[in-house]
């Protein structure tokens, strides 16, 4: 594939790459496109093999033959793991007779965190990437190319693209310059500022919680992790994603970047909750418990979550997909934005007038959400 003197190829995944040139074409800050948790994905067979996912990343070489542009793309053949739902275009694509699947996603893998899709340095190898995705669909009779979960200052680069927006809501937590939770509590009204102090209250009754990240992770906490892991993932979406090898890899790879959870019942851990520190954002991922302990879940994946950001100083927590539940913990609406690329331009007109209509009543509910936060009314 090429765009004008750029060739764009396909790598056979970001594990066959070099850690430092990949890692180059970012600031480091976002932890989901690093090469160590890529790869991990890969090297652990959470990605690959019969997982629906195939890593096929898009890379342009410099001249010297280094990757100066990359997107993380993947080949799926279904579309779980997500979390931008188009299983009813799917169904629609199959019922006009076409197939919609095999389609190429820009993500990172399970993950519903908001990040850079578009990886350089270089602003004019942008577009470059794009036409090579859009290429990439075209000679591999792909029906469709999805940038999910875009970072904010990308969104337009794939919309001068031309490709459709979507938008959906999720729950972020700001910090606005608390330097304790007592902090963030006294910018609450009085009412929702009682109700989360009696839910810590009650959630932190007879455990004990302890916070690990770095050196301190070890393979009993994953062990541990792992069986909240399955329990949790078998509730809500029939098999988790990760297998358990994942675990190990990303503490060896990027342990100073994760910070996990635990409640223990005496010596005994009972819950968890994964988290994944950015250069300016705490990226909630997967919680499970064995325990049915009220207000526990609020306590390791919420509030614990607001604790560690205030104390590395970090702007936001980004809790994960859905979850209204969020709203009255002081986790405020925001929009989260996908970009797609449609083949067949009768079913991409129909796509864009269902996005226009999605758009405007996701911002309706945004703005309704938005009237509804706990947080004191001037």
């Amino acid at each position: 594939m090429s765009e004008g003197e750029v060739i764009a190829k396909v790598a056979s995944g970001v594990s066959s790459l070099p850690a430092d040139e990949w890692d180059a074409l970012t600031d480091g800050a976002n932890p989901f496109v690093s090469h160590a948790f890529l790869s991990a994905l890969e090297d652990s067979r959470s990605v690959g093999g019969r997982s629906g996912w195939s890593a096929s990343p898009i890379v342009i070489e410099d001249a010297e033959g280094r990757i100066a542009g990359a997107l993380p793309a993947y080949l799926k053949e279904h579309s779980q793991g997500e979390y931008v739902f188009d299983h009813a275009w799917a169904d629609a694509w199959h019922r006009a007779g076409g197939h919609y699947y095999p389609k190429l996603q820009i993500a990172a893998p399970f993950t519903p965190a908001t990040g850079p899709r578009i990886l350089t340095q270089d602003a004019r190898l942008t577009l470059p990437l794009l036409r090579a995705a859009e290429a990439l669909c075209a000679q591999s009779g792909l029906s469709s190319a999805h940038a999910t979960f875009i970072a904010p200052e990308q969104v337009p680069l794939f919309e001068q693209a031309g490709w459709l927006l979507r938008e959906d809501t999720q729950f972020h937590w700001e910090n606005r310059g608390y330097s304790t939770f007592e902090d963030f509590l006294e910018a609450l009204s009085s009412r929702k500022r009682k109700d989360l102090r009696k839910e810590r209250a009650k959630a932190q009754e007879g455990v004990s919680i302890r916070a690990l990240t770095g050196p301190d992770l070890k393979e009993e906490h994953w062990d541990a992790f792992w069986e909240f892991y399955q329990d949790t993932g078998q509730r809500k979406w029939g098999s988790p994603y990760l297998t358990r090898k994942a675990f190990s890899l990303l503490g060896e790879r990027m342990a100073d970047k994760i910070l996990l959870v635990l409640a223990y019942d005496e010596d005994e851990p009972v819950a968890g909750a994964l988290n994944f520190i950015g250069g300016d954002a705490l990226y909630g991922r997967y919680w499970g418990a064995l325990v049915d302990k009220p207000f526990l879940h609020f306590e390791l994946c919420y509030y614990q979550a607001i604790d560690a950001a205030i104390a590395l100083g970090l702007s936001r927590v980004e809790a994960g997909a859905q979850g209204g539940h969020k709203l009255a913990r002081g986790y405020e609406p925001v929009a989260t934005v996908s970009a797609h690329y449609i083949v067949h331009p009768g079913f991409r007109e129909a796509v864009a007038d269902f996005l226009k209509r999605e758009r405007e009543g996701a911002a309706q509910e945004r703005l309704w959400l938005g009237e509804r936060t706990p947080f004191k009314k001037e």
